[in-house]
């Protein structure tokens, strides 16, 4: 059931594929993550290819360099419209990416695309992903703000001559930027002297496989840390029936202090996969 606030951002979400929720959370909050992850801005190298772009720097794995990103990966309203968006079509959602970009003076407009494209699975049934773009710096017009376009989460676009104009998405830090996977979008072009910094949080279904490798991100040693809701969206849980499974349990098993050499499989099934078992089970051993 969703309340009147979380209604509205998803009306809007469903209607034109995109929303901006503002100040969703404090300013504060976003400064001590930027804080957090300035080193990571300073090593990390400027990208290779037109489509990561050669004046840009991205990285990922952000639940390990600031707690603020976890924090923001469990954003309550963030995380109630992904599973609205999401939940009629798996059993539970993911983490799909949290990622870091820098867009540096000079970079030109990103090609504009829908990341649901990542997978080559039917489209039209369902949404892939939601993502949620937070400004570390101001987005604006001139320096990159991320170009969405809208209602192209419901026609196909044949080509680009066929996009009408973009809706440029300024905003400052404490907004969120929420996308459809299924909505086409990109980096405007940053012809600023400064660097336009935001990081990108996306939930995907959780039978997908992730656009970042979670395990490789987060390793046990690692998730360890994690709270147990912030661990199953990193990969630490199954998705029923047995999808994600280690030695046949949840994987959540290697996040304890002591894991057995040989855990005991045991089933993970849906409600009505179960009864079935169960029954047709009962009825090969009622034969003996």
């Amino acid at each position: 059931m969703t309340g009147p606030r979380e209604a509205h951002w998803l009306d809007q979400l469903q209607e034109d594929g995109y929303c901006i929720i503002p100040q969703l959370v404090a300013e504060q909050q976003i400064a001590a993550l930027d804080a957090d992850l300035e080193g990571a801005f300073a090593q990390a190298p400027l990208g290779k290819g037109d489509f990561y772009g050669h004046r840009t720097k991205r990285f990922g794995s952000l639940l390990r360099r600031s707690q603020v990103a976890g924090d923001l990966v469990l954003q309550p309203l963030v995380l109630s419209l992904a599973r609205a968006i999401l939940g009629s079509a798996c059993d539970r959602i993911q983490l799909n990416v949290a990622q870091a970009i820098a867009i540096h003076p000079g970079e030109i407009e990103q090609f504009p695309h829908c990341d649901q494209d990542m997978w080559a699975g039917r489209k039209g049934d369902h949404e892939y992903l939601l993502n949620v773009i937070w400004p570390l710096t101001e987005f604006t017009r001139l320096n990159g703000a991320t170009r969405i376009y809208p209602g192209t989460h419901r026609k196909p676009v044949d080509n680009l001559e066929s996009l009408d104009d973009p809706v440029v998405a300024e905003c400052k830090p404490g907004d969120a930027i929420c996308f459809l996977g299924s909505t086409v979008h990109g980096a405007g072009p940053n012809q600023t002297e400064d660097v336009r910094r935001g990081v990108v949080i996306g939930y995907s279904l959780g039978w997908l496989k992730p656009y970042e490798n979670l395990w490789l991100a987060y390793p046990p040693a690692v998730a360890k840390e994690f709270s147990p809701e912030l661990a199953e969206l990193a990969g630490y849980v199954q998705h029923r029936p047995n999808l994600g499974n280690f030695e046949g349990q949840c994987p959540s098993v290697l996040l304890r202090d002591e894991v057995p050499e040989f855990p005991q499989a045991t089933d993970s099934l849906r409600p009505d996969q179960r009864e079935a078992v169960r029954e047709f089970a009962e009825t090969r051993r009622g034969g003996r």
